[in-house]
């Protein structure tokens, strides 16, 4: 079987809007979350989101275009050009029938249904856009790509809600590693920061509602109350590693192992037990060979949710035995919010990122410790720490679970 290698990154996040900047934010500890500007939030009990900031969808996207696509596309190509130009990849350098795209949307176009729903109500049927299907399903983020760039291999958009990045990257890896494809281009996106949605979790008690946003996500900590609303994109390129090396492509890291279960328990509960979330964990580490004790960091699912943490961390200690004693762990969501289907992509990137500089990041925020989350979360500030394995936890509504092994080559 082909060993799978990452030649390329592209990140657009709350705390920057490229790889460099997005990685330098979160070894600094810079929150992303503030006061939402998107809406009027008056008549909201949740005030506070990670937004995007000071994004220009037209630095990579004609305007007329950039026009005709909801935000989680702008988000997604932007992402997707970041990481082909880092990869290299040129018109006559890859095959483009064994190059696919697998990326994925929680949501998809959910501010132009909520406009549309809108302006049907007040106008009638006969005003809603015709360009109102292809700007809001899911699959666009995939398609844009694989047009842009001419991409002509297998390419589909999984929906696993929080763990659709990671169910996208899995899927690449695996359709490389059986020889399907040379190179796939995976990740997910997200543009949910609107009054719909922000309602619907809010309604459902998912959503911190406080308006402080240092003390709004605060994973592991005994305050944490719901999590923080992120949008953005992760995108990265995988390819075998012959191919790789055949095109003298520099190589970032290897996606060694990947494991995915299912809950079969709620729609929204974690199982209490973290059976799941625990196969998911022990299946990535069998699939590269490698055993607990190998895990030197873990980036948590951590939403900063009462249940998630707590359980996450029962899954932790029954997937790597001692090793869960010593292994580091942290939760990006404290700084980026929870970017829904694309948090596991850009989360993947942090665990790269973190692999190469043996920087471990932090968990802002704690305070507060919780006796149901007696691990090494790497409270407050980066530690340096030889970093050679790294796991990445994405456990979705619905008992969706993924887990990714990132390895340094």
């Amino acid at each position: 079987m082909e060993r799978v290698v990452i030649t390329g990154m592209g990140a657009v996040t709350p705390v920057g809007n490229d790889v460099e900047q997005f990685w330098d934010s979160l070894k600094n500890g810079v929150c992303g979350i503030a006061p939402i500007t998107r809406f009027d939030t008056s008549d909201f009990k949740v005030k506070v989101a990670a937004e995007v900031k000071g994004f220009d969808p037209t630095q990579y996207i004609e305007p007329r275009e950039a026009k005709r696509m909801d935000g989680f596309c702008h988000y997604a190509i932007a992402a997707a050009q970041q990481a082909v130009d880092q990869a290299g990849l040129t018109e006559g350098g890859f095959d483009p029938f064994r190059t696919g795209v697998i990326f994925g949307s929680g949501i998809g176009g959910l501010t132009v249904i909520e406009g549309e729903v809108e302006k049907m109500g007040v106008k009638g049927p006969s005003r809603v856009s015709p360009l109102c299907i292809p700007m809001m399903i899911g699959n666009m983020a995939a398609a844009h790509i694989s047009m842009r760039f001419g991409f002509k291999g297998e390419s589909f958009c999984p929906v696993t809600a929080c763990a659709t990045g990671n169910h996208a990257i899995g899927e690449a890896m695996r359709a490389i590693r059986h020889g399907y494809q040379d190179i796939v281009i995976a990740g997910g996106t997200e543009n949910a920061i609107a009054r719909i949605g922000m309602a619907g979790f809010q309604n459902m008690k998912a959503l911190h509602t406080g308006d402080d946003p240092l003390a709004a996500s605060v994973p592991f900590d005994a305050r944490r109350s719901g999590f923080v609303m992120g949008e953005g994109a992760g995108a990265v390129v995988l390819e075998s590693l012959s191919h790789a090396q055949a095109r003298g492509a520099a190589i970032l890291c290897e996606v060694a192992g990947y494991g995915a279960s299912s809950d079969a328990y709620h729609i929204t509960s974690p199982d209490p037990e973290g059976e799941g979330a625990a196969q998911a964990m022990r299946a990535a580490i069998a699939d590269a060979g490698l055993t607990p004790a190998d895990v030197d960091y873990i980036n948590a699912h951590g939403t900063s949710t009462p249940l998630n943490e707590k359980y996450e961390t029962v899954a932790i200690k029954k997937a790597l035995g001692d090793a869960a004693k010593t292994v580091r762990i942290s939760s990006t969501k404290s700084m980026t919010g929870h970017l829904l289907g694309a948090a596991a992509a850009i989360e993947a990137i942090a665990c790269a990122c973190a692999l190469r500089d043996g920087i471990v990041p932090p968990t802002i925020g704690y305070r507060e410790a919780d006796p149901d989350c007696d691990l090494d979360i790497t409270p407050n500030q980066a530690a340096a720490a030889p970093i050679r394995v790294a796991l990445s936890n994405s456990l979705g509504f619905g008992g969706h679970n993924a887990t990714l092994l990132l390895k340094k080559v």
